[in-house]
């Protein structure tokens, strides 16, 4: 056979072993993003396994969530192991350009278990009358980072981890679930996963708890 018929054969083998290689990246992209996609974050704190379940829908850099803060903490230790709190991010970055990067900073703490130690620096040091810090910079990492080495961090674990497309998937998987639940607006409550109106004190807090938790006692002893 001529040396220009084993050129043309070498050459559809090689565009046959290209096509093979370029299916199974295809293949194996579209797995991993279907598995991110679900990969939503479970930040709880209390009891996961209790009956009452409050749910917040929360923007960092939102300066109503910012006020609510200290109430929820409140609340959250009054009840301790009786409910379970979850945060879950929803960024609204159209009108808060820090905000995805300050879930970034708290999803890169949970990695190394200290979620909710950088949840509770963020906001502390998120005050929206300042013409300062994390909140108005445009450089927002080098505040996340101090906060990281603040807390105990690996600081350069937790520099990975906060670059990571997982962590990104695990921001819009929470999204994805927020606008499925039709959340629109910062914070938005949920109670045993229906939307509740809770003014931004303790006691309201206490009243729409205490009545979830009469019901579920109610159903138990029925």
């Amino acid at each position: 056979m001529s040396k220009q018929f084993w050129i043309i054969i070498v050459a559809i083998v090689a565009i046959f072993v290209g096509i093979a290689v370029l299916n199974k990246s295809d293949t194996s992209e579209q797995t991993s993003g279907s598995n991110n996609s679900s990969a939503v974050s479970s930040n709880i704190k209390g009891n996961a396994n209790a009956s009452v379940k409050l749910v917040e829908y929360g923007d960092f850099q939102c300066p109503y969530c910012q006020l609510y803060h200290a109430t929820v903490e409140e609340v959250i230790a009054e009840y301790e192991d009786r409910i379970s709190f979850q945060f879950v991010h929803f960024p609204l970055t159209s009108i808060h350009q820090n905000a995805f990067a300050a879930s970034r900073a708290a999803e890169a703490a949970g990695k190394q278990g200290k979620f909710w130690e950088m949840y509770d620096k963020i906001y502390e040091n998120a005050d929206p009358s300042s013409q300062s810090g994390w909140v108005v910079s445009n450089a927002p990492t080098t505040f996340f980072d101090q906060f990281a080495q603040d807390i105990g961090l690996n600081v350069e674990q937790y520099k990975t981890d906060y670059a990571s497309k997982a962590i990104n998937n695990t921001i819009n998987a929470d999204l994805a679930k927020g606008q499925a639940a039709k959340v629109e607006s910062t914070p938005t409550f949920m109670l045993n996963g229906e939307k509740v109106q809770i003014n931004n004190t303790v006691e309201d807090f206490k009243k729409v708890i205490d009545e979830a938790l009469a019901k579920t006692e109610t159903s138990v002893a029925e």
